[in-house]
């Protein structure tokens, strides 16, 4: 099955255009003027300089984007809530106009937590709710059992948190000498591939969407951090313990989950139900992997009534159909 979808990447490199292939850089003068507005801010971390929005009032929410995406996949969650919460965004290392870290070559759970907790110290940010999507919810997660002080509820979307297969684009980015190629070409169709595929509706993926993830993965630096990243994930993917301490976690916790989710599926998020504590449940017919993005009013109006009540429920499958 790898060798066809193989065959069938290179015939379409070979009918791609070159404008579109993602060969070389974007300035990264260019893409902050692009990417940026007037609530955008850069912070210095160690070696990093991270990209981040703080906007609105009330409660702090800080929220975390999956694996290959940026700050940007909140818009409309910063839009439904900031009226009732003070909402902090990042790009994280490796990704959008945050770009890598010079000293890493290796993404690890250890470093993305410690790098969020100075962030945080920085901000002077001691009580918060966290939401992470994909990747993002990972690093919640284990955010939530470094800084149980801090934590007052956390919200997963489609989590990362258990053994499973990688999704085959990240997979196939991490193998080596593609993995290398990589870092040297990024072409637009494949990235658009990438974020249809996370998408149960992928008519909502328009090309200024594309072209953003696209445009972002061109920071000087991200290919090779995004790759580094992958084979991360990827030797993390099968650890028989990467979800044991899920059980530890005390905090009031909201899973919401896209039901055609294809790259962390349905049956992840029943472990971390099985294991969390004090667990809440929403699902979403006919939504992929970021409800945030895919479904980002209904999915938002959810996260606040979670967030206002604490209360634990478990809803019905909800449609798609309301935003």
């Amino acid at each position: 099955m790898k060798s066809i979808q193989l065959l069938l990447m290179i015939s379409l490199l070979a009918l791609t255009g070159c404008a579109s292939m993602g060969v070389g850089s974007r300035p990264l003068s260019e893409l902050t003027q692009n990417y940026t507005n007037e609530q955008s801010k850069f912070l210095a971390v160690d070696d990093l300089v991270i990209h981040y929005r703080d906007e609105g009032q009330g409660p702090v929410l800080v929220l975390l984007h999956g694996v290959a995406s940026s700050l940007h996949t909140w818009d409309g969650w910063v839009d439904e809530l900031k009226g009732s919460y003070r909402i902090i965004r990042l790009d994280l290392p490796a990704h959008g106009l945050t770009g890598p870290d010079p000293k890493m070559e290796r993404y690890n759970i250890g470093y993305m937590v410690d790098k969020l907790d100075k962030f945080l110290n920085k901000l002077g940010v001691n009580k918060m709710s966290l939401a992470g999507n994909s990747l993002g919810g990972y690093i919640s997660w284990n955010y939530a059992l470094h800084r149980p002080d801090r934590v007052e509820k956390l919200i997963l979307l489609d989590s990362a948190g258990y053994p499973q297969d990688m999704p085959f684009i990240m997979d196939f980015a991490s193998w080596p000498v593609i993995g290398e190629m990589s870092t040297l070409m990024m072409p637009r169709f494949m990235v658009g591939m990438n974020v249809r595929a996370a998408y149960g509706d992928d008519s909502k993926v328009d090309d200024k969407l594309v072209h953003r993830y696209h445009d972002l993965t061109l920071r000087p630096g991200n290919r090779e951090g995004l790759v580094n990243v992958f084979r991360t994930m990827k030797e993390q993917s099968d650890n028989p313990h990467l979800g044991d301490r899920v059980t530890e976690i005390r905090v009031p916790t909201l899973l919401i989950w896209g039901e055609e989710d294809d790259w962390v599926p349905l049956d992840i998020m029943e472990r971390f139900r099985r294991d969390l504590a004090n667990v809440s449940v929403i699902t979403y017919e006919g939504v992929g992997h970021m409800p945030m993005e895919e479904l980002p009013v209904q999915s938002a109006r959810d996260a606040r009534s979670f967030l206002q009540t604490g209360k634990i429920f478990t809803l019905p499958a909800a449609t798609a159909s309301g935003d």
